[in-house]
């Protein structure tokens, strides 16, 4: 198992300044998932860790030595791309030992690891055909399989999943779990996909224009976005954000909130923001539609998903959604009723983005 470390990390490419003062950390053994939208440097910051991009400033430790500048090969890391790359005349037993015998390990060991790989990868009966007679999913598997048998303390992923229908990123995604938790190896994972981060990773770094937004585990993320950048990014839907100011008791002013226009709020002594302009923001899970609600608005949509629904709610000109976990039949523009749990609520300074801090 090996640990890797970033330091004051500085990419340019084409005189374009894509990461910027970039220090992380990366436990030994965990499962870190960066995560962001597209061009936000996630993809060029994992390709500086394996050495296929050189960085303009900063340190890149593995294992506690300077890899720098060293060569990909040297780093002792193991890489899964987009594309399965694999070599279509090949098997593939001969695709996944492809590395080891250009490297010239022995036979015997090259043995030993393929097969060891194909059974955790399920890939057995499937050593001796070609990529043409493979679907997607196994093709990605090979891919992995090439990876794993480097047996480096490192493994990279840059969204190795993307080009596979919705059913099978979700078998992957439950395999590629599976394999962290026999390996215990260090897995650095590249996606945009935020199912994917809150599934695999032990710590999601959200990432924005080459920066970190918030590191943290899946959970503390999605709870305690640090900003509204990382809390209208994660969640299906979207966090629903309502704009209007704090009083001096704490108390959140909205003329959107009707017909009760005001909401306690429970914020630690260090807001000062009383009369300031801020952004409430909740999660769809978080209003709950009943008959004693405080607030009023009217059905604009409904989304059936099967084990739930979603029911967008119009209030005055915005739409907020939430997520309703019952078989209630709701109909177009009927009056409903709903309450929020003022307990997960989050608050964000208007001006600086920032959360607020509770009590």
């Amino acid at each position: 198992m090996s640990n890797v470390c970033l330091r004051d990390l500085c990419i340019n490419l084409g005189g374009n300044e894509i990461i910027k003062d970039l220090t992380l950390a990366v436990e030994e053994g965990e499962f870190l998932v960066l995560l962001g939208p597209s061009g936000c440097g996630k993809s060029t910051l994992l390709h500086s860790i394996a050495g296929l991009i050189d960085v303009t400033s900063g340190t890149v430790e593995i294992k506690g030595r300077d890899m720098t500048f060293a060569d990909p090969s040297e780093r002792g890391i193991g890489m899964v791309f987009q594309s399965y790359a694999l070599y279509p005349t090949m098997t593939v037993e001969k695709n996944m030992s492809f590395g080891l015998r250009i490297a010239g390990t022995p036979k015997a060991e090259i043995a030993r690891r393929v097969a060891r790989a194909a059974e955790m990868l399920h890939l057995d009966a499937l050593l001796q055909r070609k990529p043409a007679q493979l679907s997607g999913g196994q093709r990605q598997r090979v891919a992995i399989g090439r990876a794993l048998v480097r047996e480096a303390g490192v493994f990279l992923f840059d969204e190795p999943l993307s080009n596979l229908d919705a059913k099978l990123r979700a078998e992957l995604r439950r395999e590629l779990k599976l394999l962290h938790q026999t390996l215990r190896s260090t897995m650095i994972y590249v996606t945009h996909d935020q199912v994917e981060a809150m599934t695999l990773a032990t710590r999601i770094v959200v990432m924005k224009g080459g920066k970190v937004q918030q590191i943290g585990a899946p959970a503390e993320v999605y709870e305690r976005p640090q900003n509204l950048f990382v809390a209208g990014f994660l969640g299906t839907p979207a966090m629903n954000f309502i704009d209007g100011t704090l009083d001096a008791g704490g108390r959140f002013m909205s003329p959107s909130l009707s017909p009760s226009p005001s909401l306690t709020l429970a914020l630690g002594p260090s807001c000062s923001l009383a009369g300031g302009k801020v952004v409430l923001g909740i999660r769809p899970e978080h209003i709950l539609l009943g008959d004693s609600g405080p607030f009023t608005g009217t059905v604009a949509l409904v989304e059936p998903m099967g084990n739930h629904q979603i029911v967008w709610i119009r209030i005055g000109e915005r739409k907020l959604s939430a997520i309703v976990n019952d078989n209630r039949v709701f109909a177009l523009n009927e009056a409903v009723r709903f309450g929020v749990d003022c307990a997960r609520l989050s608050v964000f300074d208007k001006t600086s983005e920032q959360r607020l801090a509770a009590s």
